[in-house]
């Protein structure tokens, strides 16, 4: 079973607080988790934009398309489009609105609930194996950043949502 060290070049490349290290660790972290959980969801099964509208809405139940466009950063109509694959997949129900027939709220169905559950579970055990054979120095400090990671998340979205008004400001268009 291998472990891992400061010394290792994998580790090496990326000590130090710059942006461009963060950046490049957490897209390499991102990219590695993906893909080692394909053992367990082959990739058409369930595509990774999927995984991520389960897991919004799981977390936000109700949302509309436009929501969860927002959320997720893609066009409408992409989203839309998507959510149209998830409902004929059974994995999220469309509900009307109440008072706008146009609109529906979104959520888990039993069976998209089952799935992410799934994926979460192959991912905590894919990850928790990696954890366990780092050193606990740095299982701490990993533990430790999570919150400095989340808030550094939360500005940077609140940043790009400022921007995004006040672009539409200045176009004459509406958020």
């Amino acid at each position: 079973m291998k472990t891992v060290n400061a010394s290792d070049p994998a580790v090496r490349d990326y000590t130090g607080s710059d942006a461009w290290s963060l950046t490049g660790v957490i897209a390499r972290l991102r990219r590695v988790l993906r893909s080692s959980v394909r053992q367990e969801f082959p990739w058409e099964s369930l595509p990774m934009a999927q995984v991520e509208v389960l897991q919004s809405l799981a977390e936000e139940p109700g949302m509309g398309v436009s929501g969860l466009a927002d959320r997720q950063r893609l066009a409408t109509n992409t989203v839309s489009n998507l959510v149209q694959q998830m409902v004929t997949a059974g994995l999220v129900e469309r509900t009307p609105r109440p008072g706008d027939r146009r609109a529906a709220n979104l959520s888990l169905t039993q069976s998209g609930t089952e799935i992410l559950a799934a994926w979460q579970a192959a991912n905590d055990r894919r990850l928790g194996h990696a954890l366990d054979r780092l050193p606990e120095a740095y299982q701490n400090a990993i533990e430790n950043a999570v919150p400095a990671l989340a808030a550094l998340a939360a500005l940077l979205e609140t940043d790009d949502q400022t921007q995004n008004r006040d672009q539409a400001r200045q176009s004459g268009t509406q958020p």
